[in-house]
């Protein structure tokens, strides 16, 4: 089965393959800063999911330079997006968001800007700046919804009732952005059907993208001392591609799929062990995806 993935799309929009730079632009987040709590969500890293972006220390246009030297040999086009990865990524005054995102969009190898946030730190000001900003260069908006049930929400601290994300993909929509829904595999207590039903659901919520990321238990979080305390137990590799394989099924061929797992950080990571072997996950997942009807 052929599905619509993010390397065809950057294909089609700018004719090669583009590299994604990952960026901490030096943002914190409302459930860190206490807003609305101090320890972030429960399988947050002490890294806030940028494990892998460059140093906030150097600004963002060195940032760039940095991520460049790192990824040259892999990319023959010179073209890249700047991936605002770190904690929340409009969760700031209007003013430093336009200052780190054009900073981004005047550097002469970024072809577009990924900015991962949450639905409920978009305002009317900074809908209002991403769409000025995307008539100068593609805005990529990455919503970290991880799951449509409230139960779980509660359980990983997530912060804001599904409404919120139905009103923020509205907002963007309307105002001409792209957007992309991150859901969690694997969360506790979620089925297989659960995991299903996320996925028509953010579908029916006409996103643009959407990425599939698999749970990973990472050192120095909550979730860590509910895992080791044997609260639940984390998806076998089969059992992971298996779902993945249904998730791709129905989601409409319209619809981005940015990513079908992810990384943790190694020197973390407490399990699944077996995602660290990336190379063997993607050839397990495309197996099973391989075998669906087109």
């Amino acid at each position: 089965m052929k599905y619509y993935s993010f390397n065809n799309y950057l294909k089609d929009v700018f004719g090669c393959k583009v590299y994604k730079i990952a960026i901490n632009a030096g943002f914190t987040c409302p459930n860190r800063d206490g807003t609305l709590g101090t320890s972030g969500c429960i399988f947050c890293s002490k890294g806030g999911s940028g494990d892998f972006a460059e140093s906030p220390e150097k600004s963002v246009f060195r940032q760039i330079e940095s991520g460049k030297r790192r990824v040259e040999k892999k990319i023959k086009s010179g073209k890249y997006i700047a991936y605002f990865q770190a904690y929340t990524n409009t969760y700031a005054p209007t003013e430093v968001l336009e200052e780190k995102f054009t900073e981004a969009i005047n550097h002469p190898d970024i072809v577009a800007v990924s900015i991962a946030t949450r639905p409920d730190c978009l305002g009317e000001d900074v809908i209002e700046l991403l769409e000025r900003l995307n008539r100068k260069k593609p805005i990529f908006v990455e919503l970290g919804l991880q799951t449509i049930h409230e139960k779980t929400a509660e359980y990983i601290r997530r912060g804001y009732s599904l409404s919120v994300y139905n009103e923020a993909v509205k907002a963007l929509k309307k105002a001409g952005l792209n957007v992309v829904t991150h859901l969690i595999i694997g969360l506790p207590g979620e089925t297989k059907e659960d995991i299903l039903k996320s996925v028509e659901y953010v579908c029916g919520a006409k996103t643009d993208g959407i990425k599939l990321q698999l749970l990973h238990v990472l050192k120095g979080t909550d979730l860590a001392e509910d895992y080791l305390a044997g609260k639940f137990k984390t998806l076998t590799l089969d059992e992971y591609a298996d779902i993945i394989a249904d998730c791709v099924r129905i989601i409409p061929k319209n619809v981005v799929i940015h990513r079908l797992t992810g990384d943790g950080a190694k020197r973390d990571l407490i399990a699944p062990l077996w995602s660290a072997d990336k190379k063997t996950v993607l050839n397990r997942i495309n197996k099973a995806i391989a075998v669906l009807p087109d």
